[in-house]
């Protein structure tokens, strides 16, 4: 995997845990944001999957955050904007699927040839109690079904 998609992955990150927050409590955010960055960390690996691919995402940008703020009904706020240029839509999308879904989220991790570069993704995969608890909101289908269904064929599910 490319460390040029660092700040891609933190961005979107950080974009899902202000539309998503965790639980009240440390605990609860630090699972939450590992869960959080597994998921996007796994989707910008899915989306960007050679180094041609990232070196044109660096070239052209990624989308911002203006559908996901509409989507989710976010406010941007000016003191936002220069880390949500770096938020890719897409990638964003591809995470609330994942979240949304531990049973997918094992499949396409599988289906990637990144699988051993990726890591270990069992906040994500195999999510314990605690997990869903502290990102009880990040991994609600409901919750994320807008934002899910901006990068998804009209006739497939999460």
């Amino acid at each position: 995997m490319s460390t040029d998609l660092a700040s891609v992955i933190a961005a979107s990150t950080r974009w899902l845990l202000a539309a998503f927050p965790a639980s009240a409590g440390a605990l609860s955010r630090a699972l939450a944001e590992a869960q959080a960055r597994q998921a996007v960390t796994l989707a910008a690996v899915l989306r960007y999957p050679t180094d041609m691919d990232v070196q044109l995402l660096h070239l052209l940008g990624p989308s911002g955050t203006t559908r996901l703020d509409w989507a989710s009904g976010c406010d941007r706020r000016p003191e936002d904007v220069t880390w949500q240029t770096w938020v890719d839509e897409a990638v964003v999308s591809w995470a609330a699927c994942l979240l949304a879904d531990p049973a997918l989220a094992r499949t396409a991790l599988t289906a990637t040839e990144h699988h051993t570069e990726v890591g270990g993704l069992e906040r994500l995969t195999n999510p314990s109690g605690r997990d869903a608890e502290a990102a009880a909101l990040l991994r609600h289908p409901d919750l994320l079904e807008d934002i899910a269904a901006l990068h998804r064929p009209s006739s497939s599910s999460c």
